[in-house]
């Protein structure tokens, strides 16, 4: 009997201990199926699939909008007024945006505050970031090597918060001017905010609805596409237009 109870015991231990393991946090399956919400998600914004670039914790689109496979799936149809994302920063975050300058980033300090200047001079608009370099803070933005070609991305807002991250292909923009290496910061900036590019129909990109009362094209949006070196350098009449709609 004694001989008997002793593999029945391993058996019983074993089991618990596996299905303590199957629940725990990190689960590989309820990552994955948060991913999988994630992709729906973009093809519901209208992001084609030839668009999307998977890695392995983000997905990026248009080459410089990055959705996390972790971000926080906003609930219900995207809104029908664009060309933004249909998720925007809640109210009680738009206000004190804090942008966390990497140690990589500091050699282009100037050309951040210039960024952050425009977007908080925009009249009858709750946008406001702030610049720190310790502590807490919701959006960082650090130096990466994107590639040829591609000069910065930016992240999508989700739950409520602004997007987490901006990446600046330092070595890309290195040569271009002041301006424009503010303005390439300046752009991504909008895209935590939620907007897409202003010229998506121009570049191929996929269809985009616009911000009620402010649609159209616009040659002098700084928040167009395919431009990093040669863009506008300050927010257009109808950028501040769709930024004062959508945040009040």
């Amino acid at each position: 009997m004694k001989n008997m109870l002793f593999p029945l015991l391993l058996l019983i231990i074993c089991f618990a201990a596996c299905k303590k393991s199957a629940e725990g946090p990190g689960d590989p399956q309820t990552e994955y199926d948060n991913a999988k919400k994630v992709l729906a998600y973009i093809h519901d914004l209208g992001f084609p699939s030839d668009r999307i670039v998977e890695n392995a914790n983000e997905f990026i689109v248009e080459e410089d909008i990055i959705f996390p496979k972790n971000m926080e799936v906003p609930a219900g149809k995207v809104r029908a007024e664009q060309y933004y994302t249909g998720s925007l920063v809640s109210a009680s975050n738009v206000t004190n945006i804090r942008l966390m300058v990497d140690a990589s980033m500091i050699s282009m300090l100037s050309e951040i505050n210039s960024a952050v200047s425009q977007w908080n001079g925009v009249a009858n608009c709750s946008i406001n970031w702030t610049v720190v370099t310790s502590g807490s803070y919701d959006v960082l933005i650090v130096d990466s090597n994107l590639g040829s070609g591609v000069c910065g991305q930016g992240t999508f807002p989700s739950g409520g918060r602004a997007g987490s991250t901006i990446r600046i292909n330092k070595a890309q923009i290195a040569g271009n001017s002041f301006a424009q290496r503010a303005r390439t910061i300046c752009h991504e900036m909008g895209h935590n905010v939620s907007f897409r590019h202003t010229n998506w129909s121009a570049i191929g990109e996929s269809s985009a609805t616009p911000v009620p009362g402010v649609g159209g094209t616009d040659a002098s949006s700084l928040m167009n596409g395919g431009q990093c070196g040669s863009g506008a350098t300050t927010l257009s009449t109808k950028d501040k237009q769709a930024a004062a709609a959508l945040y009040p």
